[in-house]
């Protein structure tokens, strides 16, 4: 895995250090799932798991990886344009 890349995405109702750390990983995860790229292909890809070598870890981390991104699209933009 990735340097500074969890495995699970440290969740909160409000933005984290993790979440500005990795915005970057968020949006690629999103550009990929809008290509409809496979999870193993983000997990190798993205967060530099092999998904041969780990297969459940590899699904793990790309979910937590999609839900965060998600909520960040949807719900947590907000804080990042709060006065």
């Amino acid at each position: 895995m990735k340097p500074g890349i969890f495995e699970e995405v440290p969740w909160s109702d409000s933005i984290t250090a993790y979440d500005k750390e990795n915005f970057t990983i968020y949006m690629r995860i999103l550009d990929f799932c809008a290509d409809e790229a496979s999870i193993e292909e983000m997990a190798e890809r993205i967060l530099g798991i092999d998904p041969v070598l780990e297969p459940v870890r590899a699904r793990k981390a790309v979910r937590s990886h999609i839900d965060r991104a998600n909520w960040m699209v949807t719900t947590g933009y907000k804080e990042l344009f709060a006065s």
